[in-house]
């Protein structure tokens, strides 16, 4: 079965750690992206889950990170993690971000 607990990276050199998977498949972690439009410096930022707990242990999952450390931004990931006949885990994602705009008129440029 697929497991999340632990550290991942995608090709963009941004990190994630879940630290565990509960039995009702809620998780939570940190997520150290590598990428900001931001002045700031990036920190690494909370993130929580829920994990679909399938017997083929190809399972679908989402969360939601909280970039508030740094950025007045939440970006929320769906996925499915695959099991490779070499036994490798790889997450497959998609993902939103909504940035704080100052009004109502500029709502078409907030989600990306």
């Amino acid at each position: 079965t697929c497991n999340l607990t632990g550290w991942w990276e995608n090709d963009l050199g941004s990190k994630m750690q879940v630290f565990r998977v509960d039995n009702d498949g809620t998780f939570s972690g940190e997520y150290h992206t590598a990428v900001s439009s931001t002045v700031k410096p990036i920190q690494p930022s909370p993130l929580t889950g829920s994990q679909h707990l399938d017997e083929d242990g190809q399972c679908t999952f989402g969360f939601t990170v909280n970039w508030k450390k740094f950025s007045d931004s939440t970006a929320v990931f769906v996925g499915q993690c695959f099991s490779g006949n070499d036994g490798k885990e790889v997450l497959h994602t998609s993902w939103l971000l909504r940035e704080k705009v100052g009004s109502e008129p500029d709502d078409w440029r907030a989600t990306r």
